[in-house]
């Protein structure tokens, strides 16, 4: 935020901001010498590595510089604090992963030749190492009154078009110089940075929207001077600005803007029905006109996350030359509106403009891996009363139907996006009294006799229902065998549990519990609470010595080390959807489950069928 010399209405909130003081309490740090040794300093002469932002990652940041008008004011200029912002920068671009950086505006104090050469000369530490950032002009720039058409400035002369042309991440400026945008690879896909004037004008409006229209699956993070105000409000200008142009394009979903102080946020939602962040950041109220402080916004796709942090690179670098009480406070920003994080499920958000294809299914044969002695798949709906579920793996280890108290077994379209057949098997077990129904090995299927000592991959897909309640459903087996320990003559541990049988406890844990070959007791491995409503995926291998059991490819940290060989056997059925206790059917899952294979060897993560 500014005190202008071309006062307009768009300022006004500037004395508001100054009754919540020059330095609000609620924002100093009171860095320890601890803090100052765990940031990196930042030198002149430090080497600075390449700058190559790795486009696959899915961890990336984008920096932002807001208002640094009075470090080049008039005979008071000082590009110091700037340089040390750029030049940390090109330090830690490469652990960083910075893809962009985007400057908010406010270049300069009073928008003169000299003022625009000295911070022109600074961000040639950029251009020369080629790395990708956006400028945009705020009100003391230019002629605050005038819009985007107000031609020839000291402005455009320094970060017109031409400065930017040689950079790779340069897409193109509006005819009059004033907005531009930018595209920057990242996550292993297109974001674009959309820079706009302090004032847009009829034609600026125009521009942006052709500008996204020829994008139209690019996420847009858009730059401007003037917006949010303060916590959740917009100024009229940005008010204006979401009216004409950021609600009705659902790929802007965040916006960062200067001008105003303090840092606040606010979220809108669009016409999409998505959120949108919009966010302020502002220091120029601070110590030494807010000392080129940057905002380093980290996206992580994978936790569907951006975590901010503000810091002072030019405070960091003089911390070894020992910092007074008010560098300190400073160097680092800790308060809520300058450190947090925002939660974004991104392939959602970009749903409406950028969906992600859904994956097709496979081939059965694709599937039938060397090893595969059973594979059910329930991609079309099945009707089990009519006769049995054929394994595709051409072994004869087919399926027939029991019911219990009249229940009945359902076909859903549903199924886990990386599962290989598109459909589900709906179970709707439920005591007491028990009912339900589940699916059984016919007799005589090879795979009731096999013991599979050279090792095993045994993997499921189940979702379960949001009314699943674990005083009817717990324990239900997803795949189990049938004969008790006692029949096997291994009566160590409860002699009346199944051979084996992977269940979902009280807690919905995934567990592996059965008897190998060369122990009496039950061999155990846990998994973690999965949450309702959810596909997962389940594995679990065993190389002939060990066992682990894995949920959605992770190993779970309850996998025990004792040796144990193959899996007991008196020649019974297999189950699925059922468990058995003292050889009676005791609990039928209630939920649905995908497709079911078993290969007589243990398999790399990167064969399970989720991959």
């Amino acid at each position: 935020m500014c005190t202008s010399h071309d006062h307009d209405p768009g300022e006004a909130p500037q004395a508001g901001a100054g009754r919540r003081g020059f330095l609000r309490a609620t924002a100093l740090l009171g860095a320890t010498a601890a803090a100052v040794s765990a940031l990196p300093a930042v030198t002149a002469e430090a080497a600075t590595p390449s700058w190559r932002p790795d486009p696959d990652s899915r961890r990336f940041t984008l920096a932002v510089m807001p208002d640094t008008q009075y470090l080049f004011d008039g005979p008071s200029i000082d590009k110091a604090p700037v340089e040390a912002s750029l030049r940390y920068l090109l330090e830690h671009g490469r652990e960083e992963n910075i893809v962009f950086l985007s400057h908010l505006g406010d270049l300069t104090q009073n928008g003169a030749k000299e003022e625009f050469a000295a911070i022109g000369e600074a961000f040639r530490l950029l251009d020369r190492r080629g790395v990708g950032y956006s400028v945009l002009a705020g009100n003391h720039d230019v002629k605050s009154s005038t819009t985007d058409q107000r031609g020839a400035t000291p402005y455009l002369d320094t970060f017109g078009p031409r400065r930017f042309e040689r950079q790779r991440t340069f897409g193109g400026a509006s005819p009059d110089g004033y907005n531009s945008f930018h595209l920057f690879t990242a996550g292993g896909r297109e974001w674009m940075v959309l820079a706009l004037d302090w004032r847009l004008s009829p034609q600026g409006y125009a521009w942006a929207k052709e500008v996204m229209a020829k994008h139209p699956r690019t996420p847009v993070i858009l730059t401007t001077h003037e917006l949010v105000v303060e916590d959740d409000s917009l100024s009229s200008y940005g008010q204006q600005l979401w009216d004409r142009l950021i609600e009705d394009h659902d790929q802007i979903f965040l916006t960062l803007n200067g001008h105003y102080w303090p840092a606040a946020r606010a979220i809108r939602k669009n016409a999409a029905g998505h959120d949108v962040h919009l966010h302020l950041t502002n220091y120029q109220n601070r110590y030494f006109g807010g000392a080129a402080m940057i905002r380093l916004y980290r996206f992580d796709l994978d936790r569907n996350v951006i975590d901010v942090e503000t810091v002072s690179p030019w405070i960091l670098g003089r911390a070894k030359k020992g910092l007074n009480e008010l560098e300190r406070q400073e160097m680092e920003l800790s308060g809520d509106a300058d450190r947090f994080s925002v939660e974004i499920d991104f392939e959602e958000r970009f749903s409406g403009f950028a969906p992600v294809p859904a994956r097709p299914a496979r081939p059965a044969s694709t599937m039938l891996v060397p090893g595969t002695m059973a594979y059910w798949r329930f991609e079309n709906p099945v009707d089990v009363t009519a006769g049995t579920v054929r394994d595709l793996s051409g072994r004869g280890n087919d399926l027939s139907l029991v019911t219990v108290g009249g229940g009945t077994l359902g076909w859903s379209a549903d199924h886990h996006p990386d599962q290989p057949g598109h459909g589900s098997l709906e179970f709707q077990g439920n005591k007491p009294p028990l009912k339900g129904a589940y699916l059984r090995t016919v007799d005589g299927a090879p795979l009731n006799r096999a013991t599979f000592e050279d090792g095993y991959t045994i993997e499921a897909f189940y979702r379960l229902p949001a009314d699943w309640d674990p005083a009817h459903n717990a324990w239900s087996g997803l795949v189990s065998r049938t004969g008790t320990g006692g029949a096997a003559g291994k009566t160590a541990d409860d002699p009346d549990e199944p051979l084996a049988t992977l269940s979902l406890s009280n807690d919905r844990e995934p567990q592996w519990a059965m008897r190998p070959l060369n122990q009496q007791g039950i061999a155990t491995n846990w998994g973690q609470e999965t949450p309702l409503e959810t596909w997962w995926h389940l594995a679990v291998v065993n190389d002939g010595s060990h066992t682990t059991l894995y949920v959605e490819g992770c190993p779970v940290v309850r996998n025990p080390k004792a040796s144990a060989v193959g899996i007991t056997s008196v020649g019974l059925p297999w189950l699925l959807g059922g468990y058995e206790y003292g050889g009676k059917i005791d609990q039928i899952l209630h939920g649905r489950l995908g497709d079911v294979r078993i290969v007589a060897r243990a398999l790399p993560v990167t064969s399970f069928m989720n991959h």
